[in-house]
């Protein structure tokens, strides 16, 4: 497989530090609100990453964290006068149901950053022995001048860095460019004790202290969004290489923007969307579709008609998957000679030259689509060949499970008991050949927006399109 780093800006292949295992650090949401679409795309990009190297046989270690002490976070609890963990685990509950809703599964550790604040300490602590940090009035900040190759992620310069920084009223840094590690607690903030005062960590030095907690002082790939480029993840270059004296991550792979109506998702705009507001819509599903159907690094832009393409292509997925489970029963054995066989390893071998390309997703994608119209086409064949239907639907499970789709109708979808009552009453009426009642009961049917069809592998029921 290979992976565009942004470190070197070129495609690599993926050589992991042991052989058939790679361990995956990917920056998760700071837990102060239901996660918005931004969110969504890193989550669902690498999950699908994930997935696709644990069925190319790795052992895949996941990380993704939970930020659970900020400034957003300690400002919501104040509004409503709890304590800040009560908005953290509120929040964490959340993003739970909306990862779920999106097929993302569970990381293998979830830390937060508040059960790892004496690692967090004594990482700070190893900074400031080997000259790479500082500590004025309770604080800690981070010598970014100590670090030459400053900046090596972004590709710019610490000279050009600093010049676009700036010290805040009551920062007593020694230039412009260091970043905090450790913030003196203010008037009702969370504390925890340290050496240099009751405080709390800065952003950056989390992220470090828990992949190297969890994964080793090397990991094979940390993963984002392009807008942690700089500065969270250059800072966690810095911090954890002068730690550890050692390189921090082979690869470092990252997502593109999402634009809405091809102007940039902003609160300041009220163009900004919540995963849950847009399930509420469309489903979850077609939102993991949308971050699939573009390559990863590419930006993609959110509109109604957008999603609407992606719910019709999920619809095409879905009824080839619900027509091929409703055939198999009525399947005959037949012959499905080598040369059928090796027709049908195309398409997984193609599935897989695409994602080995950077995870191209979109490609992958096509490969599915054309799968399913094959399956169509044989669907129609009399007999149906047991064992060929079989074979296609296993690699059809497949590649739809390695992308994470095709994995369930939305509750909305199943069909209602008054609607079921009437379909059954029409099945019953053409068995006793009363077939102006049955054409009643479609009526009844169709009225209350589904239709009915008979086809070879029996009666099927669905809402209709309009």
């Amino acid at each position: 497989m290979k992976i565009y780093n942004t470190m070197t800006r070129r495609e690599e292949d993926l050589n992991t530090l042991r052989p058939g295992e790679v361990s995956i650090y990917a920056c998760g949401p700071t837990v102060y609100n239901l996660i918005h679409l931004g969110n969504a795309r890193p989550i669902c990009v690498f999950d699908t990453l994930r997935r696709y190297l644990t069925y190319r046989g790795y052992k895949v270690t996941y990380v993704q964290n939970f930020t659970d002490v900020d400034d957003k976070i300690i400002r919501k609890a104040n509004e409503e006068g709890v304590d800040s963990s009560v908005i953290s685990e509120r929040y964490i509950a959340e993003y739970k149901k909306d990862a779920a809703g999106l097929n993302v599964m569970p990381a293998d550790y979830h830390p937060q950053v508040t059960r790892m604040m004496n690692e967090i300490v004594a990482f700070i602590q190893t900074l400031v022995d080997k000259g790479f940090a500082y500590e004025v009035g309770g604080d800690v900040y981070y010598r970014t001048h100590a670090f030459p190759e400053y900046g090596k992620l972004s590709h710019q310069p610490l000279a050009d860095l600093e010049a676009g920084a700036r010290i805040e009223v009551g920062d007593m840094k020694e230039h412009p460019a260091d970043f905090a590690l450790w913030k003196a607690a203010k008037p009702g903030e969370p504390h925890w004790p340290s050496p240099w005062s009751e405080g709390r960590p800065g952003w950056h030095i989390e992220c470090s202290t828990m992949a190297k907690s969890i994964l080793g002082d090397t990991i094979d790939i940390h993963c984002g969004g392009e807008d942690l480029i700089f500065p969270h993840h250059e800072n966690e270059i810095a911090q954890s290489e002068a730690a550890n004296g050692k390189p921090f991550a082979h690869y470092w792979m990252h997502n593109g923007f999402i634009t809405v109506d091809k102007v940039k998702m902003s609160k300041s705009l009220n163009n900004f969307f919540t995963v849950r507001d847009v399930a509420g819509v469309y489903g979850y599903e077609p939102i993991r579709y949308l971050m699939l159907q573009s390559h990863y690094r590419s930006p993609i832009n959110y509109s109604s008609d957008v999603m609407d393409q992606c719910v019709a292509s999920l619809e095409r997925l879905h009824n080839c998957k619900d027509a091929l489970e409703a055939a198999l029963p009525h399947a005959v054995s037949a012959p499905f000679d080598d040369a059928a066989r090796a027709s049908l390893q195309s398409y997984q071998d193609r599935f897989n030259s695409y994602m080995d390309d950077d995870l191209n997703t979109a490609d992958a994608l096509s490969v599915v689509f054309e799968l399913a119209r094959e399956i169509n086409t044989v669907l129609k064949e009399n007999p149906l060949p047991k064992e060929k239907l079989t074979a296609m639907k296993e690699l059809f499970d497949t590649l739809t499970g390695v992308l994470g789709l095709v994995y369930g109708k939305k509750a909305e979808e199943a069909i209602p008991a008054d609607v079921q009552a009437l379909v059954d009453a029409r099945a019953a009426a053409r068995k006793a050949k009363d077939f102006a009642k049955a054409d009643e009961l479609r009526a009844e049917i169709e009225a209350k927006g589904y239709e009915v069809k008979e086809t070879r592998q029996g009666t099927q029921v669905r809402k209709r399109a309009d």
